[in-house]
């Protein structure tokens, strides 16, 4: 049997989105190649090989030998089957899907807290519109997210460990990922917010906790967060 080895297509030296797949494949101990790491430029040539039918809009995208998978949610909801990282009812899966989505929406809401007009500028060309956005993000959005993922906890009939279904999915690997992000981006909001959401909280320490990561987190593979990815740290966005 030939073995399986996916092939994850990332900017170079960002978590970003990409990582969202990563921490998934990590977990699940399976043979992978972070593409970035072994040619940067491949990334970008994807993007444009017109051998390929069904193109990528932008990273991260999959490949599964012939099958080529962009935007998150969707890879995570093709590997998350497969990976064991996902419920066997259909109906928890398209939930956990809808999950991982509105995910993808609260990162978009953090990218835009520094780059409100559009990505095509640099911060300092938008900074003073970054500082009303964030102070909307911090103040209503980011409470609202957290608060959704709150009730999701609380009101899954297996119990508030996990956010779909009774063990472990991709969706709670992503929500830890966003949680570390916010700490970096906005540490002293994010310290303020989160005693009041116990069950997401746990849940952050219970995935940090995972001896199935810890290797992961303690490894030059996991990329830190910096100023040019998702989560960025600007103190005066954090006032």
């Amino acid at each position: 049997m030939v073995r399986r080895v996916y092939a994850l297509y990332y900017w170079p030296g960002l978590p970003g989105r990409g990582e969202f797949v990563r921490l998934a494949l990590e977990y699940a101990g399976v043979d992978y190649e972070d593409i970035a790491l072994i040619d940067p430029e491949a990334v970008a040539y994807f993007l444009t090989d017109l051998e390929i039918k069904t193109p990528a809009f932008a990273p991260p995208y999959l490949r599964d030998g012939d099958i080529v998978i962009g935007q998150t949610a969707l890879i995570l909801h093709y590997l998350g089957p497969k990976l064991w990282l996902a419920p066997q009812d259909e109906a928890e899966r398209l939930w956990l899907h809808q999950v991982q989505m509105t995910m993808g929406d609260f990162v978009g809401e953090v990218h835009d807290t520094h780059h409100p007009i559009g990505p095509e500028l640099y911060y300092e060309d938008q900074k003073r519109e970054a500082e009303r956005r964030s102070a909307s993000f911090r103040e209503h959005r980011m409470p609202k997210y957290l608060g959704w993922f709150e009730r999701v906890l609380r009101r899954n009939p297996h119990g508030p460990t996990f956010l779909v279904g009774d063990s472990l999915t991709y969706a709670d690997l992503s929500l830890f990922h966003i949680l570390a992000g916010l700490d970096y981006a906005f540490p002293r909001a994010f310290a303020s917010l989160i005693g009041e959401y116990p069950c997401v909280q746990e849940l952050g320490e219970y995935v940090a906790d995972q001896p199935e990561l810890s290797a992961y987190l303690e490894s030059d593979r996991r990329l830190p967060f910096n100023e040019t990815g998702i989560f960025r740290h600007y103190p005066e966005l954090d006032d």
